[in-house]
């Protein structure tokens, strides 16, 4: 393939081997960013790790490769030098969700096949070691082999990602540009996850480390580390929570069981807020407007029920234990147990 990419799509995605490969060309070291000149570039990589793990939002801004590149490294430094897992898990998240708007806006509008291909290639193959390939009869289409579609969207737990809802033609599953980019959007968060873990970091670098404590302790200050004792709720609870608390993600239907579940045994809405904190997406305003929402002071001002036992067993929600006896509704645990 003869076209190549360009200086704009590394500024996209600092993550590929092209823009490691501009850093070793430029013998760019990290004992730099200590450098005068490096201030914009450490002052927009704290803006924007700010921007995500707190105010819970993607940063869009663009500028030239070179920045772009030297921002991303930045930030990666400052999150690894905070030492708090969670704060990577946000970071890489975000960032991920950053990744998917750019590539999904180049594979809708990009008009040059090759370059369609190009992307395809250098992200799902190159990356994830995984073919997609364009429709033939209609350029909007992507497919997948059954395995590779599999293997991704097993960890989406919504209904509409299980393979007899998707259209499959001999061995392929076929899938829109949105759908094609949020399969990896796992596989991305990770990418830059275990970037951030094997990140080698033991030089003093004194303008990162002031940037490093100032995150840090705002971190502290905003999310305050908080645990429900989970012994008192039934299996299914306690897996969802357990999850909150190492920062992991959780899917929609995990989320909307656990706050109808707390809204239901009496807990406050700021009190259900709590273990949605530790979410690397986590966003105040969104989250509360949720759970209001939920408990039907908002929106349609219904008050949502706790999803029966059968449901989460149909969601790979349920992990009963024989405590569980025979009961249809995660409420009825700690009632059944006492009796």
């Amino acid at each position: 393939m003869s076209i190549r990419l360009g200086t704009e799509d590394l500024a996209k995605y600092p993550f590929l081997n092209e823009a490691s490969e501009y850093v070793r060309e430029t013998n760019f070291g990290i004992a730099e960013f200590d450098r005068p000149e490096m201030e914009y570039i450490i002052n927009r990589a704290t803006f924007r790790i700010e921007t995500e793990i707190f105010k819970g939002k993607i940063f869009y801004d663009l500028e030239k490769y070179e920045i772009e590149i030297l921002t991303f490294l930045a930030s990666l430094l400052i999150v690894k030098r905070t030492g708090i897992d969670v704060i990577y898990k946000k970071y890489s998240l975000f960032e991920a969700m950053r990744v998917e708007k750019f590539l999904t806006n180049d594979l809708q509008k990009q008009k040059s096949s090759d370059k369609r291909k190009l992307l395809l290639f250098k992200i799902f193959k190159e990356l994830f070691n995984f073919e997609i390939e364009i429709e033939p009869q209609d350029t909007r289409i992507f497919r997948m082999s059954v395995p590779d579609y599999l293997s991704r969207s097993s960890k989406i737990n919504e209904q509409e990602w299980k393979l007899i809802n998707r259209l499959v033609t001999n061995g392929h599953v076929y899938l829109d540009v949105d759908e094609t980019v949020r399969l990896i959007r796992s596989e991305l968060s990770s990418l830059i996850y275990n970037r951030i873990k094997n990140m080698q970091s033991t030089n003093i670098l004194n303008k990162i480390d002031i940037k490093t404590s100032e995150i840090k302790k705002k971190y502290l200050v905003h999310f305050p580390t908080v645990k429900y004792k989970i012994t008192e709720y039934p299996p299914c609870i306690k897996h969802v929570l357990e999850i909150s608390e190492k920062g992991e993600n959780l899917p929609h239907s995990a989320r909307f069981l656990l706050a109808t579940y707390l809204l239901s045994i009496g807990k406050s809405i700021d009190e259900t807020i709590v273990p949605f904190k530790n979410l690397p997406d986590y966003n105040e305003r969104i989250t509360k407007y949720q759970v209001e929402h939920l408990a039907g002071i908002k929106g349609s001002f219904t008050k949502y029920s706790v999803p029966s036992c059968k449901k989460l067993r149909n969601e790979n929600l349920c992990f009963a234990t024989r405590d569980c006896y025979s009961i249809i509704n995660p409420i009825q645990f700690k009632r059944r147990v006492e009796e």
